[in-house]
């Protein structure tokens, strides 16, 4: 199965807001999204065309989709620039998710693989991100694609995370 996996365009705000509200019905959405299903379709159309904005060429943040060969949208994983001081400057990977019926097919990989291309043009050495301790799916994906636990934990609303890291250029998978 062919895919393909780049950034978003702003024009694609439709797309954008479809695939996260499919990612929130995902059973363990509550682990792993800082948002539910209800909030997010309750946002009007510019919310979503001013966040497609700022994660598309040009803006802030960067957002990559997996698109299927019949042009399904199954995947998504958005990385902000943030920490880009020093030598350990990392960038932030939220929202990442692959849909069942694509996981273990490649996908999340590519995908980390276009954050880190951008955050090091960014001037980012490595990528963050944090999981919920409970989220163990997750957790192994996460460690398949190279990234490994700090020691921290941080406490947020949906209770207590991970934070992993990797390098921008990952050791041989």
């Amino acid at each position: 199965m062919s895919i393909e996996v780049r950034r978003v365009l702003a024009t694609e705000w439709t797309d954008v807001r479809d695939l996260r509200l499919r990612a929130l019905q995902d059973p363990v959405a509550a682990l792993a999204f800082l948002d539910t299903f209800e909030n997010a379709s309750a946002q009007p159309d510019a919310f979503w065309q001013h966040r497609t904005a700022n994660a598309a060429e040009g803006g802030p943040n960067a957002q990559f989709v997996a698109i299927a060969e019949d042009g399904e949208w199954f995947g998504s994983a958005t990385v902000l620039p943030s920490g880009l001081e020093g030598p350990e400057s990392t960038a932030l990977v939220v929202g990442v998710y692959v849909a069942e019926g694509h996981r273990g097919a490649g996908a999340i990989e590519t995908l980390f693989d276009e954050c880190a291309t951008w955050s090091a043009e960014q001037g980012a050495h490595g990528l963050t991100l944090e999981v919920h301790v409970d989220n163990h799916r997750a957790q192994a994906a996460y460690e398949r694609c190279g990234f490994t636990r700090t020691g921290q934990i941080t406490e947020l609303a949906n209770g207590r995370e991970y934070v992993m890291v990797r390098p921008v250029v990952p050791d041989a998978r």
